[in-house]
C-alpha cells in the first residue's frame, strides 16, 4: 500500500493516490474508498481500478492543510485500513481504527 501526494501549483489542491497491493485485497472483486471526503457514505464510495499487477488504485483531489480519515471496503462488506497511512485514529464506532492522510 502506498499514499502518494502531489501538490498542484496551479490550484489549491493535492492529488492523493490511494493504492492497495494485490496481497491486501486477496481475491476481492471490488475495492472502494470511503472517508471524510464523502461523509463515509458507502453508497458513494470511490472505486479503485485494478492494475495489471493485481493492485488497486485511485486518485482524489483533496484540500491541503487538512487531515482526512478513510478506510477501504472490499466486496462491499469487509473494511480494512491502509498499511501506509500517515497515522491512525480510533473510529468512534467500534474498537476499529481509521487510516488518516495528512496534507
Amino acid at each position: 500500500m502506498a499514499l502518494t501526494k502531489q501538490y498542484l501549483k496551479s490550484k489549491p489542491v493535492c492529488k492523493v493516490t490511494f493504492s492497495l497491493p494485490a496481497e491486501a485485497v486477496n481475491d476481492s472483486k471490488e475495492v472502494a474508498l470511503v472517508g471524510d471526503f464523502n461523509e463515509w457514505n458507502a453508497g458513494s464510495a470511490t472505486p479503485l481500478k485494478k492494475q495489471k499487477d493485481g493492485s488497486y488504485k485511485t486518485t482524489l483531489e483533496l484540500e491541503p492543510g487538512k487531515e482526512y480519515q478513510y478506510r477501504y471496503i472490499l466486496d462491499g462488506s469487509k473494511w480494512i485500513n491502509d498499511w501506509a497511512a500517515d497515522k491512525y485514529v480510533p473510529s468512534g464506532n467500534s474498537s476499529d481504527e481509521n487510516s488518516v492522510v495528512v496534507l
